[in-house]
């Protein structure tokens, strides 16, 4: 390489590095908009409240959460993958960034358009049954076994995680139960309490009530970690059910394409913001346990997720369009 041609690489590099430098000290200027693809209340939107004022304040600018619900998440990530990559748009991401590839033979976005920037904390799903009845996963699935066809489970709709989460223990077990979707997971439990289904599986918040009040028995939760608002209920794997992890996770997401500096900034923030006192309380009171991942690690999260769930649509031939 000639002097010349070093001279000029050497420039590239510092003006490149100067850039990125400007970036950080720039961003943001104005406020920035968090899309949450749910309506209010649920708990990704709760989560997202948690979350944008300590964000604003790490930052210095106000975040303004845009719910744009619809398709079971899909406008609202379509929304942000439309964006320009510049940091003053962002996603509260969740299971359906990786669920819906699965269903869709075609979204309304592409899944390599949003990229992630940090997983924040995750939400066990917990299986349960009427109270009185089946006392064990092993029991159950026993039953299942020798009642082929015969046992229903409930769920919240087609497609959701808590249908999903089913699905994955059928093909985990070999046992054939049948699907009967309701609209939502309270109609499913009060299915469960009179004896038109077995069993489903539910977020743990939404459960609770239920399950303290000895209406139902929760046989496991469905991460790798027992959790903390139910410390004597068993995991699947503990149960016997290996590799089972499904969680109703949460994070936050972007166009792909923000500036290297943006993210860095994005991520320490976020990480910063997870680690206060109030918010972890906060989080667990919710039953959400804090889950801090970098951008690449939760990258690497989302692909593994991708991948169960491509396994168990195809297994059980479930396609939304």
């Amino acid at each position: 390489m000639t002097m010349n041609k070093r001279s000029a690489l050497l420039i590239a590099l510092i003006m490149a590095g100067a850039a990125g430098s400007s970036w950080s000290q720039a961003w943001p200027t104005k406020p920035i908009r968090l899309v949450v693809p749910f309506p209010p209340g649920g708990l990704v939107d709760n989560m997202a409240r948690l979350i944008a004022p300590r964000l604003s304040q790490e930052l210095g600018q106000a975040i303004v959460i845009d719910n744009k619900p619809g398709a079971g998440g899909n406008v609202g990530a379509a929304e942000a993958a439309r964006a320009t990559a510049d940091g003053y748009t962002l996603l509260m991401a969740s299971p359906p960034l990786t669920i819906s590839p699965a269903l869709y033979k075609s979204l309304p976005y592409k899944p390599e358009q949003i990229a992630p920037i940090a997983l924040l904390g995750r939400v066990p799903n917990v299986l349960i049954v009427k109270s009185g009845g089946i006392g064990s996963v092993s029991q159950l699935i026993e039953k299942a076994r020798k009642q082929p066809g015969q046992m229903n489970y409930a769920s919240n709709g087609n497609g959701t995680s808590l249908h999903l989460s089913a699905e994955l223990l059928k093909s985990s077990t070999s046992t054939f139960i049948t699907h009967i979707p309701y609209r939502g997971a309270a109609a499913g439990i009060t299915a469960i309490l009179a004896g038109e289904v077995d069993m489903m599986f539910d977020n743990l918040p939404s459960a609770m009530g239920q399950i303290q009040a000895g209406m139902v028995r929760a046989l496991a939760v469905t991460t790798t970690q027992r959790s903390r608002a139910l410390p004597d209920v068993p995991t699947l794997v503990e149960a016997g059910v290996p590799d089972f992890d499904v969680s109703a996770w949460f994070g936050l997401a972007a166009p792909t394409g923000l500036p290297p500096a943006v993210l860095a900034r994005l991520e320490q923030a976020l990480e910063k913001v997870g680690k206060l006192p109030e918010v972890t309380s906060a989080m667990q009171r919710q039953g959400a346990e804090p889950a801090y991942l970098d951008s690449k690690a939760m990258a690497t999260f989302m692909t593994g997720d991708a991948a169960k769930w491509m396994r168990v649509a195809a297994f059980a031939k479930i396609t939304l369009d």
